[in-house]
């Protein structure tokens, strides 16, 4: 039962998993996950064939959706490009500045606010519990950003070259997070509960 003062906005497990008492909390997480998402954007395989680098980003994006539930996994989507937008260096490699989302990887950039929400309304409806819910949620949170990463990267390579500069490279890193992230979720739900 919750007490006067805390607040739960959603079903996710950090919401269950730490009670909110302090009015700063939310922002805390928010820019906590937007630091989660610039960690991540740091573990980058240059791919010299395409102009699309393998990142640890999109996985955080997924989870960060999937912690925070679609409010505030987008508010923390949000505030990593913001604080890119700005200068720091929280995108893929070091990169900073506005010329990253009108550049070939701006579709994937912009990608990440409908998949941290449809990751999380996913996670409010209790999707990250069970492996296999966790797995399509994840699967569907990465073709979210695979299809407007890949409108965005239309501006800059051949269309006949498409898929195989911004998709298929990218497979089997994709797998590999989503099977990743169908087994820390559910096993984040049982920590909780003890």
């Amino acid at each position: 039962m919750m007490k006067r003062g805390e607040c739960m906005i959603d079903n996710t497990a950090i919401s269950v998993g730490i009670p909110i008492r302090a009015w700063w909390a939310r922002p805390a997480q928010i820019l906590f996950f937007s630091f989660f998402i610039a960690g991540c954007a740091q573990l980058e395989i240059f791919l010299p064939f395409t102009p699309v680098p393998i990142t640890g980003q999109t996985f955080a994006v997924l989870l960060t959706g999937a912690w925070l539930g679609s409010r505030l996994g987008v508010a923390a989507v949000l505030a990593y490009l913001m604080e890119g937008n700005l200068g720091l260096p929280f995108f893929a490699g070091g990169g900073a500045g506005f010329q990253h989302l009108m550049g070939p990887t701006g579709g994937y950039l912009l990608g990440f606010l409908p998949a941290a929400w449809s990751v999380g309304k996913l996670a409010e409806k209790g999707w990250d519990r069970d492996p296999f819910t966790a797995a399509l949620m994840m699967f569907l949170g990465s073709a979210v950003i695979f299809a407007f990463g890949l409108l965005g990267l239309a501006r800059f390579v051949p269309f006949s070259q498409l898929l195989a500069l911004g998709l298929y490279p990218f497979l089997i890193g994709d797998v590999v997070k989503i099977c990743l992230g169908a087994a820390v979720l559910p096993w984040g739900w049982k920590w909780i509960k003890k």
